[in-house]
């Protein structure tokens, strides 16, 4: 049930969101967002203690779309296959919303507050990932190796540092080959030298 609270709130992280769509976090002021969102600047406040809050609130979205492409993973077909998917999936969302992205990477730069929420978000990452793995070494499917969560830590590492280089990038920008490469890094680190080659459908399931 949507209340009159709601609705403001859904207003200044709608115009939030279209504003970063034309300038970046830094260019933007509190005032034009409570504008554009037909709310006064006090009520700004209200919601959000400064700019970096409200992107962390549009950042929720954000986890709950990564998540769904990271429950790939569990899916059907090879392991190869559903990292490999997982992966492309999230690279893709990145692509597609790469004016919010930039901006949580801006906010989380300057926001303590944005940065725990960052790390919360990808420990939660880190917990299905090295289930994969427990999953995958206790099967035979992987190689015994590094503690599970270390791994998954370091892969995280990875494609945090993937995800800013998808963002940063120039418009129009391939990245294929290097999300390729990351890929191959994560077959390659829970598989060995194999990279996941030949694993069964379902393997670790």
């Amino acid at each position: 049930m949507s209340t009159g609270g709601d609705s403001r709130r859904g207003a200044l992280l709608e115009a939030l969101d279209d504003r970063l769509r034309e300038a970046s976090l830094d260019e933007i002021n509190i005032a034009d967002i409570s504008r554009r969102a037909g709310v006064t600047r006090s009520a700004f406040y209200f919601y959000f203690e400064n700019k970096a809050a409200a992107v962390a609130a549009l950042h929720d979205e954000m986890y709950a779309e990564g998540f769904d492409a990271a429950e790939v993973l569990g899916g059907d077909g090879t392991v190869r296959d559903r990292i490999s998917s997982a992966i492309r999936a999230i690279v893709q969302g990145w692509g597609e919303r790469t004016h919010l992205h930039r901006a949580v990477l801006d906010a989380r730069a300057a926001s303590p507050a944005v940065r725990d929420q960052w790390d919360a978000f990808q420990q939660s990452y880190v917990d299905l990932v090295a289930e994969l793995v427990d999953a995958e070494r206790a099967a035979g499917s992987a190689p015994p190796g590094p503690d599970a969560r270390a791994l998954a830590t370091v892969l995280l590492d990875l494609n945090d540092r993937a995800f800013e280089r998808v963002v940063r990038a120039p418009e129009g920008a391939d990245l294929d080959e290097h999300v390729e490469a990351v890929v191959e890094v994560w077959l390659r680190s829970i598989y060995g030298s194999s990279a996941g080659e030949g694993q069964t459908e379902g393997s670790g399931s």
